[in-house]
């Protein structure tokens, strides 16, 4: 019997790509510790275990995740108002360093020399990955078999995938979220309550139900927002690596969630200090989608995001319809807006005469930038 080369931790989904990899891993001559994460997904978990160990695994992790993916990876973005080129919510992008985290500790409670994942040699996932691998334990080794000429020349490409690249999306694609058209008839109206940025109570307005624990309050989102089709993108991105790549998510309770905090953060912030969290958001959103959790500037952007949600408490009412979270209302003991002060009918502090000194001096520019360029264009005659 041949020498073990050792033993390697393999993010093991239970599809295709990875059970591949399970098996050429084996014949490579090495012993695979398959680990698979729950983040919510649907999954025949025993199922899985039971391919998993019929493939060859020594053994087999299954590891409930959905509560910590929550509270410390999803709940930081829902501060930050995160979104990827104006349109991802970075789902999959924040569950890689969550799922890569615990694969290092199954590693390190092993004794494992190795780890692998089934990400493709053009994708982001194999950077986001492997960046938190090496952040975490600089000495772990990395098998990436998709960048392996001995294991993909052995296998079919992706030519179908490219060639469906090109056309509509069918319906059967979108898993998580009905057909708007199929949507009901009758909208669902939540109350959504924020303490620092965080939702910490959800409820049912008609119903009167609530949920309050992070997990129940986001699956219940995310049930809502799936019945009435809200979440849905098919989008291009710019992959990190420097090709473009057509994406189709489906995000629910991120995207009530997303416009929720986002308009009771609009209430309770000062003005300078989001334009300045803006920034921060943006700088969040290419961190998280590029790979980059477990860096320090991800970590001290975190620190800064957090520190400006302290004001941000209150209740938003939502409506959820048809493929879409409309704002309805909002209310906060922290609320900025003062129905005095921009009344047309009471001056308050506020003296209207004090607006032409204000136009007169941001006039000055403009001003003598015209008067300049008219120089300009009078020389050039």
């Amino acid at each position: 019997m041949s020498q073990s080369k050792g033993v390697v931790v393999l993010a093991y989904s239970g599809g295709l790509d990875t059970s591949c990899i399970l098996v050429w891993l084996k014949e490579q001559g090495y012993d695979v510790i398959a680990y698979l994460a729950n983040i919510g997904q649907e999954e025949n978990f025993e199922e899985a275990r039971k391919k998993a160990l019929s493939l060859g695994a020594k053994k087999i992790y299954i590891e409930d995740l959905r509560q910590e993916f929550v509270e410390e990876f999803i709940w930081p973005a829902v501060q930050a108002n995160a979104i990827y080129e104006d349109r991802y919510l970075l789902g999959t992008s924040l569950a890689r360093p969550c799922i890569a985290r615990k694969q290092i500790q199954i590693a390190q409670k092993e004794g494992a020399e190795y780890v692998s994942h089934g990400a493709t040699g053009k994708g982001n996932d194999q950077v986001r990955f492997e960046l938190t691998y090496y952040a975490l334990c600089p000495q772990i080794k990395v098998i990436a078999p998709w960048r392996l000429p001995e294991f993909y020349s052995c296998f079919c490409g992706r030519s179908d995938l490219m060639r469906y690249a090109k056309n509509q999306a069918p319906p059967g694609l979108y898993t998580k979220t009905t057909d708007p058209a199929a949507a009901p008839d009758t909208p669902d109206i939540l109350e959504i309550e924020f303490k620092k940025g965080v939702p910490v109570k959800v409820m049912q307005v008609s119903e009167g139900t609530t949920r309050q624990s992070a997990l129940e309050l986001f699956l219940y989102l995310n049930e809502i927002a799936s019945k009435h089709g809200v979440g849905r993108i098919d989008i291009v991105e710019n992959r990190f690596i420097g090709m473009k790549s057509r994406g189709i998510y489906e995000t629910p309770a991120g995207t009530i969630l997303y416009h929720a905090h986002l308009d009771i953060e609009a209430l309770t912030m000062d003005r300078e200090v989001r334009r300045v969290k803006q920034g921060l958001a943006l700088k969040f959103s290419e961190l998280v989608y590029n790979g980059f959790w477990c860096s320090p500037e991800c970590a001290y952007v975190r620190h800064c995001i957090a520190q400006s949600q302290d004001s941000v408490d209150g209740i938003v009412r939502v409506s959820v319809f048809k493929g879409q979270a409309y704002v309805l209302s909002r209310e906060s003991h922290q609320s900025l807006y003062n129905e005095e002060l921009v009344s047309m009918d009471i001056h308050g502090d506020y003296e209207p005469l004090d607006a032409t000194g204000f136009i007169n001096i941001n006039s000055l520019r403009l001003k003598e930038y015209h008067r300049l360029q008219g120089k300009v264009g009078s020389a050039r005659r």
